[in-house]
């Protein structure tokens, strides 16, 4: 084989990952994650203005607080309506009951190392009881929040989106129609 053939069978060669030349950056690892949480509602029988939500408020590393529903990790043999009752409760203290789902979020970030995808299953929940509470050390700050202030509060739009859902949800429920 000629220099200038050995040349051209080398520059039809399929580059390799972890090869010299990409050698600086290892692949990061890409987990799954599941969690689900919810949209508890106080007054959800009553005057549509006295209707509230409980949020909580969390330090971002910032130090800004930002407001979100509660969510959390789905545990073995739990289901998801089950984990959005429990973590309610661990982050807000109040007890819920699930009336109907709200949606899914998905999204994905970077953390240790990793390239995460998380799915966040969300529920509609009534306030059954239980008292509003930041005793959970993942939280810096719980309020019951007015639903129509929820647009404004909530940091993430696709929380937004769910509250959306959750007073068309109301609205027909207060009509007869679910």
């Amino acid at each position: 084989m000629s220099p200038a053939d050995r040349a051209n069978s080398r520059r039809r060669q399929p580059r390799r990952r972890g090869s010299a030349g990409n050698a600086a950056k290892p692949r990061m690892r890409t987990v799954r994650e599941t969690s689900a949480g919810g949209l508890v509602v106080d007054g959800l029988d009553g005057p549509r203005d006295k209707r509230c939500a409980a949020l909580i408020g969390r330090t971002d590393r910032r130090g800004r607080l930002l407001w979100s529903l509660p969510k959390g990790h789905i545990e073995a043999g739990e289901t998801a309506e089950q984990t959005a009752v429990r973590e309610v409760a661990e982050e807000t203290g109040i007890n819920g009951l699930v009336v109907a789902e709200l949606g899914s979020i998905d999204y994905w970030f970077v953390t240790d190392g990793r390239r995460v995808h998380k799915t966040v299953h969300h529920y509609l929940m009534r306030s059954v009881g239980g008292e509003l509470s930041d005793a959970d050390v993942e939280v810096t700050q719980v309020a019951w929040v007015p639903l129509t202030d929820l647009d404004s509060r909530l940091a993430y739009a696709d929380e937004r989106r769910l509250a959306e859902v959750a007073n068309r949800l109301i609205d027909r429920m207060e009509n007869g129609r679910q």
